[in-house]
């Protein structure tokens, strides 16, 4: 049976933080913050916001692959994580230089929870030294479950 890990008592709203425009190529930042700006009612300014804490999210899932933590993306978050993986091509790349080229896949599951593991995730991204933009974390009752193993998340 496993375990669950709770993460460090860890303030996600403090500390010098990595942004992820630092490790995604300046086009295609643009590139997605153009595409979520097509598809939602966003300005730039929220469209990079929201991209952000999708690339934070799934570096923080790669670096966390197989330890069962049952990270989960808010709402919002995970509208930045789907813009990432449709665009497959820089998402195999992505997982080529961050998950050890193994594909991260991505399995939703229907049922929603509120379990608590969307600030969760939020902690586990800070310690993992991401800006959180704890704003677009808030609705944690909202939270959809994906497939927490080895290859998934």
């Amino acid at each position: 049976m496993a375990t669950a890990v709770a993460p460090p008592a860890t303030d996600p709203t403090t500390g010098p933080f990595r942004s992820a425009r630092e490790v995604v190529p300046a086009d295609l930042w643009d590139k997605q913050v153009g595409l979520l700006m097509r598809d939602y009612p966003y300005d730039s300014i929220m469209a990079a916001r929201v991209l952000g804490q999708g690339y934070a999210y799934l570096l923080t899932a790669m670096a966390h692959r197989g330890e069962s933590l049952g990270l989960a993306p808010s709402t919002l978050v995970d509208i930045g994580v789907h813009t990432i993986i449709l665009d497959t091509m820089a998402y195999a790349e992505l997982c080529d230089r961050f998950n050890s080229g193994d594909f991260l896949h991505h399995v939703p599951k229907v049922e929603m929870k509120n379990d608590g593991s969307v600030m969760k995730t939020a902690h586990w991204v800070a310690v993992d030294g991401w800006e959180v933009d704890l704003s677009l974390w808030t609705d944690a009752a909202a939270c959809g479950p994906c497939h927490h193993g080895n290859d998934s998340h």
